[in-house]
């Protein structure tokens, strides 16, 4: 890596390496943490103009030593401490995370990027992680299995390591836990351990933890892992044919976004995931028949995942093929038509509350005379404005009742996986997480590097670059 020297004001900045296998805006954020100026404001003079984000390195001829030249200013003076420098090497683990902003990456132990990417994800649900802590080392309940047990420990475990870590962590007894529980995830090819599907690695680790998670009470055990991850769907299954027609309910832990050549946008691909044909017994026919099924949402949970369906099998080539158009996704998210007539009305009070929260604060940022609402008939801050480091757990009114969090049907993405390549048993899996501080950081296996959330959602497709194959996003709530 190149090492030039930076002038910035009347500073000198002589030893500032270049990754130049990274993009010129990771080196524009090594600058910001030097000088404070952050990345947007600064104006980089190079040989034959200014430096942009998107700049190719092997095109500018960067040289040892070369001297270049910013122009910029920072957020604000800095003052001078009333403590003397505490060095960032002088700080404890556990508080260097802290100060650093964002947890620690994890080594790739062999084609498990897949594993790390999901992981890294998960990790980011801090309700999922104070459920975890609370689980017990020993004693399991009767109906679990060692394997599943041993595996929700080490999840508790390596969950703990990235919190205090800022270097690398190895995710050796997790993973080794993990194929004894799934051996299909301990599949070698020539010697080495072949990539699996993130898709797989995910659900299967979500199952384990659903059946180890739950409190056994005096009628129904409380499902941690459904109360957070969990979507109720109600169906309407129709038969042209035979005139027959009956109503279904299930419980999944994921939406599909279907991909065709109608499908743009993630709200479309939803739709179409949401409508299928399946072929059944028919009793009034005496034979199988064709069924139309319409689904719609009959109940949200607190973290909406969805899988795009991007692999498929090809019979000529004999394996799975990806398909790699263009599908965008926003940063908000709101699915209120795809929901159930009986689920939309429970949502209509808690929306207009939400309506009238972001129409008070737009008028506050317009009008500074706009008089604050009172104590009492304040609507609570919103989930996806709380620090998420914050459980979730129902606010005390001036009463000192507990106020009842309302789900509004609306959702704001917190992590991204996704994959690069042409194929699900090849390529690179790679995990984008919005991190406490409202900071994206991309999980590259080892390498956390931070992310502009403009960027988040280029991740569309439609080409060889790295394409969102799994998005999950928080609930918007209000309190009542």
């Amino acid at each position: 890596m190149p090492t030039v020297s930076v002038k910035w004001q009347k500073e000198l900045y002589p030893a500032v390496e270049i990754d130049t296998t990274q993009p010129p805006y990771v080196f524009k954020c090594q600058l910001y943490d030097l000088t404070g100026v952050p990345p947007e404001r600064q104006k980089i003079m190079m040989k034959g103009g200014l430096l942009k984000d998107d700049s190719d390195w092997s095109k500018l001829g960067v040289k040892e030593g070369q001297k270049l030249m910013m122009m910029g200013t920072a957020d604000e003076i800095v003052k001078a401490p009333e403590k003397g420098p505490v060095f960032m090497e002088d700080l404890p683990e556990e508080e260097l995370a802290v100060a650093v902003g964002h947890s620690a990456g994890l080594f790739n132990l062999g084609n498990t990027c897949y594993m790390n990417s999901t992981m890294q994800c998960l990790h980011s649900v801090p309700e999922l992680k104070s459920a975890l802590i609370e689980y017990p080392q020993s004693g399991r309940s009767n109906d679990l299995d060692q394997s599943s047990h041993l595996l929700t420990v080490a999840t508790r475990d390596l969950f703990s390591e990235l919190d205090k870590n800022v270097k690398p962590v190895a995710p050796m007894q997790f993973w080794m836990v993990l194929r004894k529980k799934y051996p299909q995830f301990g599949q070698l090819h020539n010697g080495s351990f072949m990539q699996q599907d993130a898709e797989e690695c995910w659900t299967q680790i979500l199952y384990t933890l659903s059946q180890a998670l739950r409190s056994p009470g005096s009628s129904q055990s409380i499902d941690t892992v459904k109360g957070l991850f969990g979507i109720d769907l109600v169906s309407r299954v129709h038969c042209a044919e035979s005139g027959e027609e009956s109503l279904e309910t299930e419980s999944i832990y994921s939406l599909k976004c279907h991909i065709s050549h109608e499908v743009n946008h993630l709200h479309e691909g939803l739709k179409h995931g949401l409508k299928s044909e399946l072929e059944k017994a028919s009793p009034s026919l005496g034979r199988s028949a064709v069924y139309l099924k319409d689904s719609h949402i009959n109940g949200l949970p607190k973290y909406l995942t969805i899988q795009f369906v991007r692999f498929f099998w090809k019979r000529e080539s004999n394996q799975k093929a990806k398909i790699l158009r263009k599908v965008d996704y926003p940063l908000e998210l709101d699915i209120f038509d795809l929901c159930s007539d009986e689920l939309r009305k429970k949502l209509e009070a808690p929306r207009q509350m939400l309506r009238e929260e972001d129409g008070r604060k737009a008028g506050l940022k317009l009008k500074e005379k706009t008089p604050p609402a009172s104590a009492d008939n304040d609507v609570k801050m919103s989930d996806a404005e709380r620090p998420s480091n914050e459980s979730g757990e129902s606010s005390k009114a001036a009463s000192g009742e507990d106020k009842k969090k309302q789900l509004t049907g609306v959702y704001d993405l917190v992590a991204v996986l996704t994959h690069k390549g042409r194929s699900a048993d090849s390529g690179h899996y790679v995990a984008w997480v919005k991190q406490e501080n409202g900071k994206w950081i991309q999980f590259d296996d080892d390498n956390p590097i931070p992310q502009r959330e403009e960027d988040i959602t280029k991740l569309s497709g439609g080409g060889d670059w790295h394409m969102a194959y799994i998005c999950m996003y928080k609930a918007r709530t209000i309190d009542i």
